[in-house]
């Protein structure tokens, strides 16, 4: 099976996004399933480099680096990244500059697409 996961909410302030990561993970570590993330609007945040999360608590950019880890593709919109001031060189060596029509093609090749 083949799975999407479009994140949306921002890294840090929710859950959403710790939690989602837990369950693509989940997902890219089955031998009969591939995963791919794609980061939308404040999600982007989680493929900034160089996060510093207080003691305690989860590092979303190293989850991220994890998922990557196990085959699993990460994606962050560009115009997304732009319009938040992030540049490309400071991505995540873990995720690549995406577009929309990247998340075209990756929603037809999914089996599932799953919003979170």
């Amino acid at each position: 099976m083949k799975v999407l996961f479009v994140f949306h909410d921002s890294p840090y302030g929710t859950e959403r996004t710790y939690n989602g990561l837990r369950w693509a993970k989940q997902l890219a570590e089955r031998e009969d399933t591939e995963a791919r993330i794609y980061l939308f609007g404040d999600a982007v945040i989680a493929a900034a480099a160089e996060q510093r999360t207080p003691t305690g608590s989860h590092n979303i950019g190293k989850m991220v680096d994890q998922f990557a880890s196990l085959g699993g593709e990460v994606g962050s919109c560009k115009t997304c990244l732009n319009a938040r001031g992030i540049m490309s060189e400071r991505l995540r060596d873990s995720t690549r500059l995406a577009s929309v029509a990247d998340l075209g093609e990756w929603t037809v090749w999914a089996d599932k697409v799953i919003n979170v």
